[in-house]
């Protein structure tokens, strides 16, 4: 953080340094007419050019070198909020998937559009003060018109930028519901196509869309009122700073090389002022998004962090009456395996590994020690797996876009991703289920030798995992898949069935 602040100080007064070099354009040149009007010596004239065109190469450096080092501080400032909203959602936080992804895009480049908007602030500022000044000693009439408008335009950004920043965070929270909305029905769109609640499922979007597109309207239009306002100003800025100067002129109060520079000015003032209101609209939208980030933040954890390290894991877990020794091969069968899977994955309850409450347990080395994979596993655009190993034992999966592979394709990703992993204790809930038998059966068999000396634990009902486990564990019974098949019906019953 203190790296991006540096960043954004040195942006600010390269900024400066820009708008200071622009408004010294119209001054130097009023004085190189003024030189080459006027019968003095002609060494004079060439060096006021030599001084224009070294305002020239600091306005080129300074906006250059400022306003990359802005965009740079404000794409790291939107990484490192996005990367802390990952962090505090993988510690369970309520909201809809869509609402989270929302909070990590949308907000989080607000946040990190401030880094850009301040720096064009300060160069705002200079540029408006430096005007100011060159105009107050050519006259003083033309250095207040500057100053009174200046006021106004910030007098009716004031008024404006509260209602937008109201206007914004309720454009962001009805954008954030309708995208929850929207992923919750792409996610299970084959399902509703399968029981006909298409209509059902555009009643419950229709209003949520309608709603965000009337408050990103009306922000628009707050955003639309501040800007026009500030370009109406401007013109009568402009028209009023050419009648002042224009009659000073023709009075002889100043001289023609001033009448240029302070047109000059005005012309140049009408960006600051513009930008200003920019940056103004920009800076009450960031400070709503950081407040739904910095809400999110002091969430209270569900999956709180004990700190604890956690040393070297042998693998034995102990977890709702089920005991695995270091490097057992287990199956579990059971009717809810939500429970099991949620105190593993540390989401609820507790376990012991190896013989210590990981309650006490820094998060991330518990994550590392223990790997969940559910039996439904999110993959994107991109996601490869490289190690040969765990692609031998899941079998050939194509090279190509996730989202264009089929249900056993993505299965076979899934589980590679998670044996590549290699973690001291592996959980899988059905990662086989799309597969056909044949490849089934060899993945079991290729599981349980690339997997052999490591806890791995798989709730499923299988016959081809559990039949290459050491034991399986049905309820209050235990042994080997055979012998459970052979002497109970129940247990046939579910896994055969």
């Amino acid at each position: 953080m203190h790296a991006h602040r540096r960043r954004v100080l040195l942006a600010c007064l390269l900024a400066a340094l820009y708008q200071t070099g622009e408004a010294l354009v119209p001054v130097v040149v009023g004085v190189v007419i003024d030189e080459a009007t006027a019968p003095h010596d002609g060494w004079a004239l060439v060096r006021w050019c030599a001084v224009l065109a070294a305002v020239f190469a600091l306005v080129s450096f300074s906006y250059r070198w400022g306003h990359r080092g802005a965009e740079k501080a404000a794409l790291f400032i939107e990484h490192d909020v996005r990367l802390s909203v990952v962090r505090r959602v993988l510690r369970g936080v309520p909201g809809t998937p869509g609402e989270l992804v929302h909070l990590a895009t949308g907000d989080a480049k607000r946040v990190g559009s401030r880094a850009l908007a301040v720096p064009l602030g300060v160069s705002g500022v200079a540029g408006l003060v430096v005007a100011a000044v060159a105009l107050l000693r050519m006259s003083v009439p033309l250095g207040a018109l500057v100053l009174v408008s200046a006021l106004v335009v910030a007098a009716i950004t004031g008024v404006l930028a509260r209602r937008l920043e109201g206007r914004g965070a309720r454009e962001q929270e009805r954008a954030a519901e309708a995208v929850g909305v929207a992923a919750d029905l792409v996610a299970g769109l084959r399902v509703l196509k399968g029981i006909g609640a298409e209509r059902a499922a555009h009643a419950r979007y229709r209003p949520l869309s309608r709603a965000s597109l009337d408050a990103a309207v009306a922000a628009a239009r707050t955003r639309g009122a501040l800007d026009g306002a500030v370009a109406g100003l401007n013109g009568v800025f402009l028209a009023g700073v050419a009648l002042v100067g224009g009659r000073l002129a023709l009075a002889g109060d100043i001289s023609v090389g001033d009448l240029v520079a302070a047109v000059g000015l005005a012309q140049f003032a009408v960006w600051p002022l513009t930008m200003l209101a920019w940056v103004a609209g920009e800076l009450v939208l960031s400070k709503a998004s950081g407040a739904r980030v910095r809400e999110l933040l002091a969430t209270p954890e569900d999956v709180p962090d004990g700190g604890r390290a956690l040393g070297p894991v042998r693998g034995a877990v102990a977890v709702d009456g089920l005991s695995v020794r270091p490097g057992e091969h287990v199956g579990v069968v059971t009717a809810d395996p939500a429970p099991l899977l949620a105190a593993l994955a540390r989401e609820a309850g507790t376990f012991t590994l190896d013989g210590a409450d990981v309650a006490g347990a820094s998060l991330d080395e518990v994550r590392a020690a223990v790997l969940v994979s559910p039996h439904r596993v999110d993959l994107f655009a991109g996601d490869t797996v490289t190690d040969e190993r765990a692609l031998a034992a899941v079998g050939t999966v194509p090279d190509r876009d996730p989202r264009e592979l089929s249900g056993g394709q993505r299965q076979r990703l899934a589980l590679a991703r998670a044996l590549a992993a290699d973690p001291p204790v592996l959980v899988l809930h059905d990662p086989t289920t799309a597969v056909d038998t044949v490849t089934e059966t060899a993945i079991a068999a290729a599981l349980r030798a690339l997997r052999a000396g490591r806890t791995t634990i798989l709730v499923t009902t299988s016959p081809a995992l559990l039949a290459h486990t050491d034991r399986v564990v049905f309820g209050d019974r235990e042994g080997a898949h055979a012998d459970l098949v052979r002497d109970h019906a129940d247990y046939r019953a579910v896994v055969l069935a």
